[in-house]
């Protein structure tokens, strides 16, 4: 039986907001639009690069609306990936049914974070979720972010068991735990990395694409390097993995997604106004990032 799929260039869509801080749709479709024609197969909606900790699940799903509206005018077969995670289990499972509902074409569900569970914790977390609804669920491991990290093994016995979970996106920088899934992952599990960076390692290993913050500027190329590697060119996907390099890793000169918003604006496309507590880079900041990427724009 097939699994889903979202195809290689998955980009973690930042959320747009106007000078009084509130979410600016106006440049959502814009932004949409760029994405949709520069490489991007799918978008996660309102996931932490969207500023999720900070969005209400009003505005969540007034995003989610509207972007599904924008795909659709655009008439584009770009997917929506709903941010619907929690470290709360029913508050995930409500968020689930909500976006289900509301027309997601799957879901991104976090490893719980500050309550840090146990795996055997884990895996009730997902399973609940899982069989709360028929939605396809992406897992994402992040560590870094939710104080524990979720063992191949918890992953797998999801995967084997739950045909709706059809992919991880892997973002703890450890490629033995990448190698740890995929070697006894069922057939059709999908494994993304979740560092622009780590995109080709992670690839040689039998990652099928990325959820990228970089793609927002350089989706197209990213598809490219991934393309190259798939069809056997080694060498050309070695190559824009060195060039584009610098971006991979200058975007996240400061916590995600000050950088992305402010080369997004230098590219004219939304603003870079984020909420609190996180706040924009200053004007030194943003000629040093721009001075490093400014080959991209």
């Amino acid at each position: 039986m097939k699994r889903y799929n979202v195809g290689e260039v998955v980009t973690a869509m930042v959320t747009p907001l106007d000078e009084n801080l509130q979410i600016d749709f106006a440049q959502v479709e814009k932004l949409v639009e760029h994405l949709a024609q520069n490489g991007s197969d799918a978008v996660v909606v309102a996931g932490t690069t969207g500023e999720s900790p900070t969005l209400t699940h009003e505005e969540e799903l007034e995003l989610l609306k509207v972007v599904k509206a924008k795909i659709k005018a655009l008439n584009s077969s770009m997917q929506i990936i709903m941010g619907a995670g929690s470290n709360s289990t029913a508050t995930a499972i409500e968020m689930t049914k909500k976006v289900s509902k509301a027309g997601a074409d799957a879901i991104l569900s976090v490893v719980p974070y500050y309550n840090k569970p146990s795996q055997a914790g884990l895996i009730a977390h997902f399973e609940t979720i899982a069989n709360s609804s028929d939605l396809p669920i992406m897992l994402y491991n992040i560590p870094s972010r939710t104080g524990i990290n979720m063992e191949p093994e918890t992953v797998l016995k999801l995967a084997k068991k739950h045909h709706n979970i059809f992919a991880i996106k892997q973002s703890n920088g450890n490629l033995d735990l990448v190698t740890e899934i995929l070697q006894d992952a069922p057939e059709g599990f999908l494994l993304y990395s979740g560092d622009d960076s780590l995109t080709l390692p992670m690839l040689s290993l039998g990652a099928t694409g990325v959820v990228s913050v970089a793609s927002h500027i350089i989706g197209s190329q990213i598809k490219d390097m991934i393309g190259a590697f798939k069809q056997g060119d080694i060498q050309k996907a070695t190559e824009l993995h060195h060039k584009y390099y610098p971006v991979f890793k200058k975007i996240f000169m400061a916590p995600n997604p000050i950088p992305i918003k402010a080369v997004l604006e230098a590219k004219g496309i939304i603003n870079d106004y984020v909420r609190l507590p996180l706040t924009p880079l200053t004007q030194l900041e943003k000629q040093n990032l721009l001075s490093c990427i400014d080959f991209a724009l």
